[in-house]
């Protein structure tokens, strides 16, 4: 009996040893990657060498001609040429204000009214005028009929006709006064309406209701502003003055509107320079469609050189952002890549993106650079 249970024991191992052994070893996933890329630093901390150059593609940097271009800031303001300030001939206290800052008036429109002593003053003078020119016009007439007959000599018809006349130009001199005061000779009222010279919108607010306005030798209560063409008054560093020349355009684009592209002319170039930071002022002249643009407004001018610029384009991927400068990682041989610093440019179409200064066309860069650089940081 034992001896039997010794051979079954042994057949059962024999067939457990002959099934296991029949089964395939399972495969390494390990061993069927690429191997990893081993990340070697040269002395020189810019240089990076790697032993499978394979795993990072590489790109080639194209051939790009530019038209230097110069951006800078610059502040919407009216056009002082198109600036009118509003008048009140007639001293006095405001009664009534019919428009305020900021409003669009139309040219004739009525802004303010002013009762004024001016008005009756005015009017007592046109009184007076009219009396005057009927009594020397009597008189001439009456001269007239005694010379006809020889009862008067030809030197007092003389002076009656002079005295006729000097009273119809006190009465023209009157008239025109109350038309200016904007009266109806007619109608005579101690209010005086002043209403705007020009259509545009109000700029510039310098009284209230129920203050009081001392006419020409007190300060303008209104001054509307023409914003169908407007200023931009840009900075330029003296170093970029010859980018600039008058007469040329540039490029407007607004910070509230950056799709809008506006053409400006630049009309001044001021010739004292600020001598705090070094900057001229250069004014453009830039015509204001549907009131786009309004008086404070920031902007971006960029105005062109005469020149084309050899420069080189790379994938946008290929360029590295890091501690606020743009870097890119150049091929050096098979296996080496040196970190080299750019000045990047302009976003091209293609997802390209235009170096300016750095690199050349015709180098080869890494392809991504953001992935060539944690692999090396692992």
């Amino acid at each position: 009996m034992h001896r039997m249970k010794f051979w079954l024991i042994t057949l059962v191992l024999a067939v457990m040893l002959t099934f296991g052994g029949c089964k395939e070893p399972k495969a390494d996933p390990a061993s069927e990657a690429p191997p990893p890329a081993e990340v070697q630093r040269e002395q020189n901390g810019s240089v990076i060498r790697v032993d499978h150059p394979e795993q990072f593609p590489l790109a080639t940097a194209a051939e790009y001609k530019a038209v230097p271009a110069l951006n800078v800031t610059g502040v919407v303001q009216p056009d002082i040429a198109r600036a009118v300030p509003v008048i009140s001939l007639a001293a006095g206290r405001i009664v009534e204000i019919k428009a305020r800052l900021g409003d669009v008036v139309k040219k004739g429109q009525l802004l303010l009214r002013v009762r004024s002593t001016d008005v009756s003053s005015a009017y007592q003078v046109y009184l007076k005028a009219v009396n005057d020119e009927r009594l020397a016009r009597q008189q001439v007439e009456r001269s007239r009929e005694l010379y006809a007959h020889g009862a008067t000599s030809k030197s007092a018809l003389e002076q009656a006709e002079d005295t006729e006349e000097d009273a119809r130009v006190d009465l023209d001199t009157a008239t025109e006064q109350l038309r200016l005061l904007g009266l109806d000779k007619d109608h005579p009222s101690g209010i005086v309406d002043v209403v705007a010279p020009i259509s545009g919108v109000i700029s510039e607010q310098q009284v209230t209701n129920a203050a009081g306005t001392q006419g020409l030798s007190g300060p303008n209560p209104f001054t509307i502003s023409d914003l169908s063409y407007v200023w931009i008054i840009c900075d330029i560093y003296e170093n970029d003055l010859e980018a600039v020349h008058l007469g040329e355009y540039a490029d407007i684009r607004l910070n509230a509107f950056p799709d809008r592209v506006l053409k400006g002319r630049i009309d001044n170039i001021l010739p004292i320079l600020d001598p705090t930071i070094r900057t001229a002022k250069v004014r453009l002249e830039v015509p204001n469609p549907g009131q786009l643009m309004r008086v404070g407004m920031f902007v971006t001018a960029t105005f062109y050189g005469k020149k084309t610029e050899l420069r080189a384009t790379v994938p946008s991927s290929a360029i590295l952002h890091l501690h606020d400068r743009d870097w890119v990682f150049v091929a050096t041989d098979d296996k080496s890549f040196r970190l080299v610093e750019i000045t990047s440019g302009i976003t091209l179409p293609g997802n390209m993106q235009e170096v300016i200064s750095g690199i050349t066309p015709g180098m080869q860069v890494i392809q991504s650079a953001l992935v060539f650089q944690n692999t090396v940081e692992q």
